[in-house]
């Protein structure tokens, strides 16, 4: 049986933390949140690692990170050029922002011919969170009850791990969150990408674009841009990329985001996304003053066994 490959997404800035957050170390003996996402999925069946990075982190990149995971599973990198455009397409003048997520994960393309899964490099997802994509991704596709019997097969199935909103929440300032609308029978219907989230007792609270505060229940989905995907996904992407460049290729801001992609498939019924949901509580670094709570949290569950104190040993 085919192991599925985990893609992991480290191109960003990470203007808001201020550095290059990936390489943070968080836990006993210096590990970042990618040691324990990567400790996670090589347990849970995943057999090779593919780093999506800039082509100016490789160095370091190779010298802190790859090295870690060489002994235990195959390492491959990709690089998300700025210039990594199709043919007919060119770098607008004044733009050095990366395209986005989507645009990540088409960097991928020749790295990736199996079924695979896509996180943030600065997101911990939790162990439950990995068993669940790779039970998916090596189990047979699941049928939605409201799918069309002669039509479902031809569309492919992907997977979003759902986190609880209230657990993924900061602190110390606010963060954006793609909310999710779901069947009852647990089939993505709609993701909207909303700024801006505060915790507001055991909800959340944002201002919208007319100025008004809204609240949201804290038990609504949301995705962390944590997919499951089959190889085909690189084609429908390549065209929506495409699209977006007609459209918005001059800006030197506009990006091309993965979950608005997977909204336009879903939308267009050109795929279905099962949404698996997760217990795990999502750890992350938006903002510097998150670190010492996520250290906090990584102590207490290696105390509790989750983690040994050295990883891989």
């Amino acid at each position: 049986m085919t192991q599925p490959t985990l893609v992991i997404l480290a191109a960003g800035i990470g203007s808001r933390y201020g550095g290059l957050k990936q390489l943070a170390p968080v836990g006993p003996g210096g590990a970042t949140l990618m040691d324990y996402s990567l400790y996670d999925a090589r347990r849970a069946g995943f057999g090779k690692a593919v780093f999506v990075i800039r082509p100016e982190m490789e160095r370091a990149f190779r010298e802190t990170i790859g090295r870690r995971y060489e002994e235990h599973l195959p390492v491959a990198y990709a690089f998300q050029r700025l210039d990594g455009l199709p043919a007919g397409f060119a770098v607008p003048p004044g733009r050095s922002k990366p395209w986005g997520t989507g645009h990540a994960v088409l960097s991928a393309r020749e790295q990736v011919h199996e079924p695979f899964a896509v996180i943030n490099a600065d997101d911990f997802y939790g162990p439950r969170s990995f068993a669940a994509l790779s039970a998916f991704l090596c189990g047979p596709q699941p049928r939605s009850a409201a799918a069309d019997p002669g039509t479902a097969e031809a569309v492919p199935t992907y997977a979003m791990v759902g986190f609880t909103l209230r657990e993924t929440l900061s602190a110390v300032g606010a963060v954006n969150r793609g909310c999710c609308r779901c069947t009852p029978d647990g089939w993505l219907e709609q993701i909207t990408e909303t700024m801006g989230l505060e915790p507001h007792g055991r909800d959340a609270r944002y201002t919208d674009e007319r100025g008004q505060v809204r609240v949201l229940s804290g038990d609504t989905p949301v995705s962390m841009n944590t997919w499951g995907f089959q190889p085909v996904v690189f084609e429908q992407l390549q065209a929506l990329f495409e699209a977006f460049l007609r459209e918005s290729g001059t800006s030197q801001k506009a990006e091309f985001h993965l979950p608005t992609a997977v909204q336009e498939l879903v939308r267009a019924g050109r795929a279905r996304v099962r949404v698996l949901p997760t217990p795990d509580r999502w750890m992350g670094v938006t903002h510097p003053e998150d670190r010492p709570r996520v250290e906090r949290m990584i102590r207490e569950l290696v105390a509790q066994g989750c983690y040994p104190r050295k990883l891989w040993e």
